[in-house]
C-alpha cells in the first residue's frame, strides 16, 4: 500500500505533472520504496541505467568524479529518467548527502509510461535541456538547502532558543518549521519526510544532548549548524562527523560563535575551528541581526558586496557605500582586491560611514603611505608607512575575528597565481593584496612572495559568486585608465629637458602612474567577466582622477556617492 501523499508528490515532479489523479495512483502503485542511507550510491556512473527515482526525502548529490558535487538533489527531484531516455549507461554518479528515501519506478514500467502517455517524454527533454544549459553556462543548480540541524557542542549553548530565532529568520523565504526532541523523538521516517514536505525549511534542534535524537538530527539536515559559546575553552564536538569532512559527504558546515557581551572576542574563531578539517564556514553571532545575517547565508539568500582595486581611485568605494546605507542595503559578506580589500575590510570590521570618511582621509591623504622613498632596488617606497598604517587602522587581529565573512584577493607571484585570503593576520593580508609591483615591496610568507591581487583578479565576484551568494553588489574600478602623451620619443632625455617637459609639458607619463597602470593590464580581461556575475554594478566616473592623486580624495567619493545614487534610482524604474 502506498502512503497517501505519494500522488501528490509526484504530481509536483514536472515531468508528472499532467497527469490526472487517476493516472497517478496508477503510477504510484507502481513504484517501489527505497531507503539509500547517507553516503551510499544510488548509482555510479558506467553503470546502466535501470530505473527512475524520484526522490521522497533527503538529499542527493550527483557527481563528476569521486568529489566534484555538480548538483544537489531535493526533495521532488527526479533522477535518472535521461539515461532511461537515451538507453545507455549513467554518465554521473549520484549518491546520498544524507538518509534519503527514494520511489524506484523500473525501465519497463517507464517505457510502458512513455508509450500511454507521450507528453511525459517532451517533459524529459526539457529537463534534459535545462540541465545542460546549466552546464554549459556554469550556472549553480537552483536548489538550496531546506534542512538544518542545529548541533550544540554542548548542553551550555543555548540551542534551543537559536534554533526557534534562526527559524523566524528563514519566515522571510518561507514557512519553517522547529523540531526538537520532544515532538521529534519516537517518530518513524514517513513522520519527517511528511512535515519536510510541508514546510520550506525545517530546523531540526538537539536541545537535551540525548544521543539517538542527535543522530537523527544528523541524518536529516542537508546543512550542519554548530553552535558553540565563543568564551569556552574549544573541544571536539560529541561525534566524529561534524569535525571531518568526509563523514558529513558534502553537507555544508556553518560553525556558529556565540558572544554573549555583545563584542567579538579575538581569536575565538581560530581557537574553535583548530577543532575541524576541511572546509568550514564560521559567523560570529551577537545579536539579531547577526542571526538573520547566517540565516541568509545558510539558506542561499546572502547578499554580497565586492569592490575593486584602483589606488586612489577607489575612495569612490566609500560614496558607494554611503550611498548604498543612506538607501537601506546591508551586506551579508564583503570582499575585495587591493584598495578595495582595504575598504571592504572596514565595512566587515563594522565601521560606520562617518568613521570610514575619518579613518581612511587620516590613513590614505593625511598619512602619505607611499612617502618613504628608498633606493629602489626592491621598489620606490620601503613599504614601512603602509604596513604600519594597516596595523594602526586594523590592529593585530586575524581576518576570522571581522564580525562578517571577508575574504580579499592577491597575487602569489611563486606559482599559485590567484590567491583568497581569509584566514590569518588581516593587516599582513591587506598588505600584500595592495602591494603594487615597483612601487610597495612585495610580502614574502612562508616562502611565497606576494603582490597587489589587481594583477590577476581587480574584481572578485568570480570568488564571492562560489560561495553561493544569490545578490553581489559590485563596484568596479575600471581598469582601462589611459596614459597617453603628446611625445614621441623612445628615450628620455637629458634631466634638465625631462624637467621642463614636466613643468610646461607635453608631459612623460610618471613613473607612479605607469607601475601602478602595469599592475592593472593582465586583470582587465578577468575583470570584464566579473562585471557580468554582478546582479548590481556601480562603475563611478573617475577618469579625471589618477590612480596616486590622494588629493582628489573628495572627488572620488562624492563621484562615488552620485553614481550609486543614480543607480539605485534606475532600479525602481
Amino acid at each position: 500500500m502506498q502512503p497517501s501523499d505519494l500522488p501528490e508528490l509526484i504530481r509536483r515532479t514536472s515531468i508528472f505533472a499532467h497527469l490526472d489523479d487517476a493516472q497517478l495512483d496508477v503510477l504510484a502503485q507502481r513504484m517501489r520504496w527505497l531507503c539509500l542511507p547517507g553516503g551510499k550510491h544510488l548509482f555510479r556512473a558506467g553503470e546502466p541505467a535501470a530505473a527512475l527515482y524520484l526522490l521522497r526525502s533527503g538529499s542527493l548529490g550527483v557527481f563528476d568524479g569521486p568529489t566534484r558535487l555538480i548538483h544537489q538533489l531535493v526533495a521532488g527531484d527526479c533522477v535518472g529518467e535521461i539515461s532511461l531516455l537515451s538507453g545507455g549507461n549513467h554518465h554521473l554518479s549520484v549518491r546520498a548527502l544524507r538518509d534519503s528515501e527514494l520511489l524506484r519506478l523500473d525501465s519497463a514500467a517507464f517505457e510502458a509510461l512513455m508509450e500511454r502517455h507521450p507528453t511525459t517524454m517532451l517533459a524529459v527533454a526539457r529537463t534534459a535541456t535545462l540541465r545542460l544549459l546549466q552546464n554549459l553556462e556554469r550556472q549553480p543548480s537552483s536548489n538550496r538547502p531546506r534542512t538544518f540541524a542545529v548541533l550544540p557542542v554542548n548542553t551550555n549553548v543555548p540551542a534551543h532558543e537559536l534554533a526557534h530565532q534562526l527559524g523566524a529568520a528563514m519566515e522571510a523565504w518561507g514557512s519553517c518549521l522547529v523540531i526538537d526532541a520532544e515532538h521529534g523523538r519516537g517518530h518513524g521516517s514517513d513522520w519527517f519526510a511528511e512535515r519536510e514536505a510541508r514546510a520550506q525549511f525545517v530546523v531540526y534542534v538537539d536541545d537535551t544532548g540525548d544521543l539517538a535524537w542527535r543522530q537523527r538530527c544528523l541524518r536529516q539536515a542537508d546543512v550542519l549548524l554548530l553552535p558553540a559559546l565563543a568564551s569556552e575553552p574549544p573541544r571536539p564536538w560529541p561525534e566524529a562527523a561534524p569535525g571531518h569532512p568526509a563523514r558529513v559527504r558534502h553537507r555544508p558546515r556553518h560553525l556558529l560563535l556565540l558572544h554573549r557581551h555583545g563584542e567579538v572576542e579575538r581569536g575565538s574563531a581560530r581557537r574553535w575551528r583548530a577543532q575541524f578539517s576541511g572546509e568550514l564556514a564560521h559567523h560570529h553571532v551577537r545579536n539579531a541581526d547577526d542571526i538573520a545575517r547566517v540565516a541568509r547565508l545558510v539558506t542561499g539568500h546572502g547578499r554580497g558586496l565586492v569592490l575593486a582595486g584602483g589606488g586612489a581611485r577607489g575612495l569612490a568605494h566609500i560614496g558607494a557605500i554611503k550611498a548604498l546605507r543612506e538607501a537601506g542595503h546591508t551586506f551579508d559578506t564583503v570582499g575585495g582586491t587591493s584598495i578595495g580589500a582595504i575598504v571592504a575590510a572596514g565595512v566587515a570590521h563594522g565601521w560606520d560611514t562617518p568613521t570610514m570618511l575619518e579613518n581612511y582621509f587620516a590613513a590614505f591623504v593625511r598619512g602619505h603611505p607611499l612617502a618613504d622613498w628608498t633606493l629602489p632596488l626592491v621598489a620606490l617606497t620601503r613599504g614601512a608607512r603602509t604596513t604600519r598604517m594597516l596595523r594602526e587602522y586594523f590592529g593585530k587581529g586575524d581576518i576570522e575575528d571581522l564580525a562578517k565573512p571577508f575574504f580579499c584577493v592577491s597575487t602569489n607571484l611563486s606559482g599559485a597565481a590567484r590567491a583568497v585570503h581569509r584566514h590569518g593576520p588581516l593587516w599582513l593580508w591587506l598588505r600584500a593584496s595592495s602591494a603594487i609591483p615597483g612601487i610597495l615591496p612585495p610580502v614574502l610568507h612562508h616562502g611565497d612572495v606576494y603582490v597587489d591581487g589587481a594583477l590577476v583578479d581587480n574584481l572578485p565576484t568570480d570568488v564571492m559568486a562560489g560561495d553561493s551568494v544569490e545578490h553581489i553588489t559590485a563596484v568596479s574600478i575600471r581598469g582601462d585608465i589611459a596614459l597617453r602623451t603628446g611625445i614621441e620619443d623612445v628615450a628620455t632625455p637629458p634631466w634638465w629637458r625631462l624637467w621642463l617637459q614636466q613643468r610646461h609639458g607635453p608631459r612623460w607619463p610618471g613613473l607612479l602612474s605607469t607601475l601602478a597602470r602595469a599592475g592593472m593590464v593582465n586583470s582587465t580581461e578577468t575583470s570584464e567577466r566579473c562585471r557580468l556575475l554582478a546582479h548590481r554594478l556601480i562603475t563611478p566616473p573617475l577618469d579625471a582622477i589618477g590612480l596616486l592623486d590622494w588629493k582628489d580624495w573628495q572627488r572620488a567619493v562624492d563621484a562615488g556617492y552620485r553614481e550609486t545614487v543614480r543607480v539605485l534610482a534606475a532600479e525602481k524604474k
